[in-house]
């Protein structure tokens, strides 16, 4: 109940906006001479005010938005903390239908390339075409629409909200966790393709721009590299990861793809058919797309190797010798964890890495890359539009080069984009969203940049100087650029250990994603499971290797993984609406929300009711009997309640006995102050566990009748 002087304040304190639970925001102060006999009749009349009527309709759209509303003895859901996974004391065990069918198509896939790896190809090859063909603007489109998305989540009001709790710290430093997502995310595509796509798009520009092998070809072509490998990229690992990120560390959600749509589908159906459906999907594609590097990584090493000992071309023995050497180091790394193997893999893969670049920058066209660098940063943006709106449309030549580099890439992206947005997810714990967006999205875009101009435009610029590089096969062109530079046996040794790396640190990754995903989000999987994985891996990758003519089983491989970023896509899509319906029922939001909706309409009513002369202090107040008690507890999922409890045992969201104490006192002596004065009106909390408040025209607008200063922040 509240203590009023007099039917003023109560209608003052019911046209103050209220937030169910929360307590409300009453107005106090003197009365303008032209409204208080309105005043009076109104509040005589109890009919409700404007500010009533609008406080109550915000309140239940507010409250509507709430999936689920905790009732007492929890806290009310703008003031949770956020709750980890951890938290909720789930049990995890080994979903035996998904780790089942995931390893039953795995073997069966095995089985066909072995047995008729021509009919796989061919097979593969035909439904590639067809998906390039019919969908590829679907690719364009939602390359773009992930990347606005994301930019609008980090940059807007839901950047403040925190991967974790309140008081959360991030669990790794700012290098390693660059280091992680950074090897994680495109690995040994940067070594594969760090000289070798510039040069092709030197001598090949996309269709429609520049005359092959000139300066302005050398620009376009650095464009063209940074738009496949730049911001779109990385917007699909951001919204996987974010996603995931935000469920388990401040939702409580388990880590898997599938609870990324528990705000769409309910937790129920996450947890049936349908959501172990898209897990299975998940660890099919992700066990796929790093046979698949692996592979490529074989194949580089192995001509590496030639280059180093120069005892001519290798047999298929030393490629496998080599796939069985990377997995089992990707395997140990793996069941070391990520705090250990992955994170200490990662530091020295980054400063191999940087070694390895500034040696090719020092040695090489220096001042070239350091021109290049900002003219393709600029062309870039400038050219943005164009290579956005590049379509089958515009003839065969457009859409030849669409199928072969720019949809192949975004669905590349989309297929990776399961295993390294739960990795990104699992290192990225404690920071904001805003700093996630800005690293995992703009940080490796400018990395791309740096790496492509050095490598890329040494590269081109040998080739100009008559250095006869080729670029087919692929693999073999940096090591060409290396051979051109001083010391080319250490730079070559060098670089083949940088590519182990960066396959050992993205392998490692993958496979304790598809155990988390095996295991119900199990956070750290059995060592058994991280283990089956990876051993399925490096079997993919060895027996497609050396199967069907010209290496047709590795290019199968690639084809099954792209054409599977189809039906990813499509998740990835729905994906974005569950990821901002959760973020629109963020506690701080809610609270931001509740606030908003407070100050003003209390601010409005203060204006009719006491014109410049009011002041806006919180009390304690039921409302069960009045225009918002349609909440209905009934109706309010309370499965997390002992959860939320637990999560706020640490923080302090009651004011402290002395707080109450000035409470108390403040509700007497401005009860008391404006009863005697007569231009001055009081209220406080009648339960004696609110705050209480006194002020009139002759207040001091620096005082704390509320005792506000005790409250936490």
């Amino acid at each position: 109940m509240l203590t009023e002087r007099g039917p003023r304040a109560e209608a003052a304190g019911r046209a103050g906006a209220c937030s169910p639970g929360m307590g409300e925001s009453i107005l106090m102060g003197t009365p303008n001479d032209e409204s208080s006999e309105s005043s009076d009749a109104h509040a005589t009349a109890s009919t409700p005010t404007t500010g009533t009527v609008r406080a109550a309709e915000t309140a239940r759209k507010i409250v509507r938005d709430i999936a689920a509303v905790p009732p007492p003895p929890s806290v009310h859901p703008a003031l949770i903390p956020g709750v980890s996974v951890e938290e909720t004391g789930r049990t995890y065990r080994t979903d035996p239908l998904v780790f089942g069918s995931a390893a039953a198509f795995t073997v069966a896939f095995i089985a066909w390339g072995v047995f008729a790896g021509d009919n796989l190809a061919g097979t593969t090859s035909t439904v590639l075409a067809w998906v390039v063909e019919y969908f590829g603007f679907f690719f364009t489109t939602i390359a773009t629409v992930i990347l606005v998305f994301m930019l609008f989540v980090g940059f807007s009001r839901y950047g403040r909200i925190p991967l974790g709790r309140d008081d959360e710290e991030p669990e790794f430093s700012m290098f390693s966790w660059i280091s992680m997502l950074f090897a994680a995310g495109m690995g040994i595509g940067l070594v594969f393709w760090g000289a070798a796509e510039p040069l092709t798009f030197f001598e090949s520009p996309p269709p429609g721009t520049v005359e092959a092998n000139t300066l302005e070809a050398m620009h376009t072509a650095q464009a063209q590299v940074l738009y496949h490998w730049g911001p779109q990229a990385w917007a699909f690992y951001a919204l996987v990861g974010g996603a995931i990120a935000y469920g388990a560390f401040r939702r409580g959600r388990t880590p898997l793809i599938s609870s990324i749509f528990a705000p769409l589908l309910g937790e129920g159906r996450t947890t049936g058919p349908l959501g172990r459906t898209i897990d299975i999907f998940s660890i099919i594609v992700t066990l796929f797309g790093t046979a698949a590097s692996l592979g490529l990584g074989a194949l580089q090493i192995g001509h590496g190797v030639e280059i180093v000992s120069g005892i001519g071309e290798l047999g298929n023995g030393v490629l496998i010798a080599a796939i069985a050497v990377l997995t089992a180091c990707f395997i140990a790394s793996a069941v070391s964890g990520v705090s250990k193997g992955i994170r200490a893999l990662s530091n020295i893969n980054a400063v191999v890495a940087l070694l390895l670049a500034f040696f090719v920058f020092f040695v090489g066209p220096t001042l070239l890359i350091l021109n290049v660098i900002p003219s393709v940063a600029v062309q870039f943006l400038g050219d943005l539009p164009e290579m956005v709106a590049r379509s089958a449309s515009q003839g065969d030549e457009a859409q030849a080069f669409l199928s072969s580099w720019t949809i192949f890439y975004w669905a590349w992206w989309i297929s990776w984009s399961p295993f390294v947005g739960m990795f990104i997810a699992k290192i990225s714990r404690g920071r904001s969203l805003r700093q996630f967006v800005s690293v995992v999205i703009v940080v490796p875009a400018v990395i791309s940049l740096i790496w492509f101009a050095i490598f890329g435009t040494t590269a081109i610029q040998q080739q100009m100087d008559g250095a006869n590089l080729t670029v087919d096969p692929p693999e073999e062109v940096l090591f060409g650029v290396l051979e051109n530079l001083p010391f080319p046996l250490i730079t070559s040794i060098v670089l083949i250990l940088l590519i182990s790396i960066f396959f050992i640190t993205g392998a490692d990754s993958a496979s304790l994603v598809m155990g988390t995903l095996s295991q119900q989000g199990r956070p750290e999987p059995s060592r058994w499971v991280a283990v089956v994985w990876g051993v399925l891996v490096g079997v993919i990758a060895a027996v497609l290797l050396v199967t069907g003519e010209e290496g047709a089983g590795l290019r199968s491989l690639q084809n099954v993984t792209i054409i599977a970023a189809l039906p990813f896509a499509v998740i990835m899509a729905f994906m974005m609406v569950a990821f901002m319906k959760d973020l629109r029922r963020d506690p701080l939001i809610l609270r931001d929300r509740y606030a908003r909706m407070a100050v003003r309409h209390s601010v409005m009513a203060g204006l009719e009711e006491y014109g410049d002369d009011f002041a806006l202090v919180p009390v304690e107040y039921d409302h069960s009997e009045d225009d918002l008690a349609w909440i209905d507890e009934a109706e309010v999922d309370d499965s997390l309640a002992e959860v939320y409890a637990t999560a706020t045992e640490s923080i302090d969201i009651i004011p402290d006995a002395g707080a109450l104490a000035a409470g108390d006192a403040g509700s007497a002596s401005g009860a008391g102050a404006g009863a005697d004065s007569g231009s001055g009106a009081g209220a406080g909390a009648g339960s004696g566990s609110g705050a209480g408040a006194g002020a009139g025209s002759d207040a001091d607008p620096g005082a704390d009748p509320a005792g506000l200063a005790e409250r936490p922040s």
